[in-house]
């Protein structure tokens, strides 16, 4: 079978393959970014490829049904949740193609002494290469792809294998909204090819988002070709209870945070650190939201959670879950699997420090831990190696700025969930990876920030 291939998690069936580049044409596609950086980027103004990130956002509203069916099939998202990513996209689209003459302009340097002018200058950074997970097909390459595009940055895309069909789709978008020969590209790779292309002097940075394994060795390969690269990579974020008027809302939103796209979001919520006091009432009304939610057929509207993305991912999560109760782990609700199905599953009795606690479950798999204090439960959230998002609950105001402060984490979210806009940057630290997308921040990672300091 090809790399690249769709199959349809829901029913294992092989729906279609992909061929991958050849050497040739791969090296031909980075000539042509290299041509587009070159003469397209220096001949066309920040407004001109904004009105083509325009274009690519009213596409993708306008294709949402279309879009939205092909990663049900790819990816078993489930067909609400995939509209709402579709829709998503496009709004990221469209901030980048609003806010792009804002974002591009010329920054006076504060507080300068001499005599004349001094002032930074953004311009393009050269060509890009993404490299893109399967979980947000769409929604992932807009935060980079958008932005980037706009600053005048040629797209070299590396899909997941298993999302072929989506990124075709998205390079049909770029094509039909007018994006010149080179400025997106879309390119079924190899690992071993995506090596050399890093090591390609036309190429002048690269963005992951994957695995700490895929992040860890395209840093590595970056580095020795002394590239520029942002990594955003997994995640255990903490759920932190301190504090709650309505313990039931409280664990609906904790139901949401922890199940929405069946589980599989880097930043989802993924420890739920509760405060003795409201360990028991929160623990039977998030087994109530659990037992609530069955996995069922992606295409229907009404399914909350469908099948994981793939056999592998099926396969290691239920490893996970397994060695979790060998180790002493008790299981509240859920825990068996159906093929590529896994009903949302609550773990209890895991001991800070166990292995289960130190790893990222990829899917509808919840850990809850009582904690006696607020110095306890901050202790708690941050014995992670990783460091991407964090959820914190709390009537106490001064508490919420005191514990948010404490939260090793790029993200804390304090009384809500689903809180994502395209405006706000994305990122974490620690395991967790290395800079930011969307938002003014986003951009800004890919900017040559030129000081143009000038005579009176």
């Amino acid at each position: 079978m090809s790399d690249y291939a769709v199959v349809n998690p829901a029913t294992g069936e092989t729906i279609k393959e992909y061929p991958t580049i050849t050497d040739d044409e791969l090296r031909a596609a980075i000539g042509r970014a290299d041509d587009a950086y070159r003469d397209w980027t220096p001949a066309t103004s920040v407004a001109e490829r904004a009105a083509l990130i325009r274009k690519v956002a009213d596409l993708h509203a306008e294709r949402r049904e279309e879009l939205a069916q092909i990663i049900v099939g790819e990816m078993g998202k489930p067909i609400e949740q995939a509209l709402i990513e579709v829709d998503f996209s496009a709004e990221i689209y469209g901030f980048y193609a609003d806010n792009a003459e804002e974002i591009m302009a010329d920054e006076e340097v504060k507080h300068f002494g001499g005599d004349g002018t001094a002032i930074v200058r953004r311009s393009a950074y050269g060509p890009l290469l993404g490299i893109m997970p399967w979980n947000f097909p769409y929604y992932q390459v807009a935060r980079f792809a958008g932005p980037n595009i706009v600053i005048g940055n040629p797209i070299l895309l590396k899909h997941a294998p298993q999302c072929p069909e989506s990124a075709e789709a998205i390079q049909k978008i770029y094509d039909d909204a007018g994006a010149p020969t080179g400025v997106y590209q879309n390119i079924y790779a190899t690992n071993d090819q995506i090596e050399w292309v890093i090591g390609d002097p036309r190429v002048h940075g690269v963005s992951v988002t994957g695995s700490e394994r895929a992040g860890a060795a395209v840093a590595e390969i970056a580095g020795r070709n002394l590239k520029k690269v942002v990594l955003e990579m997994g995640g255990s974020d903490p759920f932190i209870v301190l504090g709650a008027d309505d313990i039931g809302a409280v664990a609906e939103q904790a139901a949401e945070a922890r199940f929405d796209n069946t589980g599989q979001s880097c930043n989802a919520a993924k420890r739920f650190i509760v405060t003795e006091d409201l360990y028991d009432d929160f623990l039977a009304k998030f087994k109530e939201q659990a037992e609530g939610v069955k996995p069922g057929d992606p295409t229907e509207e009404s399914t909350a959670v469908g099948p994981l993305s793939s056999k592998t991912a099926a396969d290691r999560l239920e490893d996970q879950v397994k060695r979790a109760i060998e180790n002493g782990a008790e299981v509240l609700v859920g825990g068996k699997r159906d093929g590529n199905f896994f009903e949302p599953t609550i773990l209890t009795g895991i001991k800070p420090g166990d292995e289960a606690s130190q790893e990222e479950f990829f899917g509808p798999v919840a850990q809850v831990y009582k904690v006696g204090s607020e110095e306890e439960a901050v202790k708690l959230a941050n014995d992670t190696q990783f460091g991407l998002g964090s959820y914190l609950m709390t009537t106490d105001k001064a508490q919420a700025d005191r514990v948010a402060n404490q939260i090793e984490a790029g993200m804390v979210y304090v009384n809500l969930v689903g809180a994502d806009a395209p405006e706000l940057p994305f990122g974490g630290f620690k395991r967790s990876g290395f800079g930011r997308e969307l938002g003014n921040f986003g951009a800004d990672e890919f900017v040559n920030k030129k000081l143009i300091r000038a005579a009176p």
